[in-house]
């Protein structure tokens, strides 16, 4: 998409006050501080009680009122139905307000929702909703379906699903095509529905991309539940509560993998080499995400399969380890995504006004104008990205060390967590060089 895809590079980090060099050790080294301190500070697991505190009382009886329940289904719809009509009826061109809807609010948009109410594609979820309409209509049960969901294939789905986006999104040569984008989006909803009618809700939790990210994202949120019952607890002990299993390994290289090969892709060298390269730029680019994708899931996977020493096996290892990445996901995104979600969401709100190019001001914010406030602090934008990259990796490694003390014995506990420590170091110079190259 020419016209917001190249929005991702604004406020880069060329112009970080301080050598690349000087800011990756510096960012190395404070990873290596940190799971120096942990081992030897930290020798029993903090966060495998995660009971947590009950939520005020107020706070629980609304968000388990019938009331606010049906409000954010009926939100989530309305969006929905909007976003039908833009691609339906919109112009094509990139002022129609269903690409915005589509590459900012729908992939951008979750992360600090989920990081601040929890699990909010869950509950605004169209699909979910659509569902659960059919099955009221039909007179059966939304969470049972025509078959029982495959427990091999876990959230290998929405892996997939999580592919298709991000390939449309960075390599589809058509991207910026109405026509192209609304098919993606027909094609998601039709799966959506046709899985949930066949495998029940328990399809929508594993195969939904956006609800698997926005789930992931979420347990970096303080809230939770325990039986039902709303709790209050640390971002950190909520990340504990990831459920390994099938498809998350995967999962989490997507969701990595396709921020770094965004950076890797802006980079002048990637570029000529397309341009002078004998082999089609859609053919080098599908392969490049793909390899960018599988390189960081296979980075995870054996950095899990080589900690050894406690009584889970090497299959299951990497998903016990898995959700020790989600905060280096955060990071990326928001190193990342920042000034395009700022500059570019502003442009969106804007064009909303506008939905079929006549015009209008249905929302009154047709007038408004987009605030670069950001571009101009080039200084402030570096810092936060550099910050995010850092802070989303020591939060990493304390989750895992956490994880790692909880279950190896304790003779293994330093010497079994050095590969994944080594993943990390290599995801953290490398993403800040990508982010310097961009």
């Amino acid at each position: 998409m020419t016209g917001i895809v190249s929005a991702h590079g604004i406020g880069g980090v060329q112009d970080l006050p301080l050598p690349r060099s000087l800011a990756i050790a510096g960012a190395v080294a404070a990873l290596l501080v940190s799971f120096v301190v942990l081992a030897y500070a930290w020798r029993a697991p903090r966060f495998t009680d995660a009971s947590g505190r009950s939520a005020p009382g107020w706070i629980s009886r609304l968000v388990d009122s019938a009331g606010w329940v049906v409000s954010l289904r009926v939100l989530g719809l309305v969006v929905f139905g909007f976003a039908v009509l833009t691609a339906l009826f919109g112009q094509d061109r990139l002022t129609n307000p269903f690409f915005g809807l589509f590459y900012v609010f729908l992939w951008i948009g979750p992360v600090p929702l989920s990081l601040l109410f929890g699990r909010f594609w869950y509950a605004v979820s169209p699909a979910r909703t659509l569902h659960l309409g059919i099955a009221r209509l039909t007179g059966t049960a939304p969470d049972i379906g025509m078959f029982d969901y495959p427990r091999w294939l876990g959230r290998w789905p929405a892996a997939l699903g999580l592919f298709a986006y991000v390939w449309l999104e960075l390599v589809s040569e058509t991207n910026s095509d109405l026509a192209t984008v609304r098919l993606w989006f027909a094609t998601y909803v039709a799966a959506m529905l046709v899985g949930s009618a066949l495998f029940g809700e328990q399809f929508l939790a594993n195969a939904d991309p956006f609800e698997v990210y926005s789930d992931l994202v979420a347990k970096l949120s303080v809230w939770g539940r325990v039986d039902g019952r709303l709790v209050v607890r640390s971002p950190l002990a909520n990340l504990h509560t990831v459920v390994p299993g099938p498809g998350l390994v995967a999962v989490t290289g997507v969701l990595l993998g396709s921020t770094a090969f965004d950076s890797f892709s802006g980079s002048t060298a990637w570029v000529s080499y397309l341009q002078a390269g004998p082999v089609p730029p859609l053919v080098m680019q599908t392969a490049m995400l793909g390899l960018f994708c599988a390189a960081v899931a296979g980075l995870i996977a054996l950095a899990g399969a080589l900690t050894r020493g406690g009584p889970s096996t090497t299959r299951e290892l990497p998903g016990l380890f898995a959700h020790s990445i989600v905060p280096i996901i955060v990071g990326y995104i928001v190193a990342h995504y920042l000034t395009f979600f700022v500059h570019v969401g502003q442009g969106t709100l804007i064009n909303l006004s506008d939905p079929f190019g006549t015009g209008a001001n249905w929302f009154g914010t047709g007038d408004w104008v987009i605030n670069y406030w950001l571009a101009y602090h080039p200084t402030l934008v570096a810092v936060t990205k550099v910050f995010g990259v850092v802070v989303g990796h020591v939060l990493a490694v304390i989750a895992a060390h956490d994880r790692a003390v909880a279950l190896l014995p304790r003779e293994h506990q330093v010497r079994s967590q050095l590969p994944m420590l080594v993943v990390m170091v290599a995801f953290t110079a490398g993403g800040l060089y990508l982010l310097f190259a961009a």
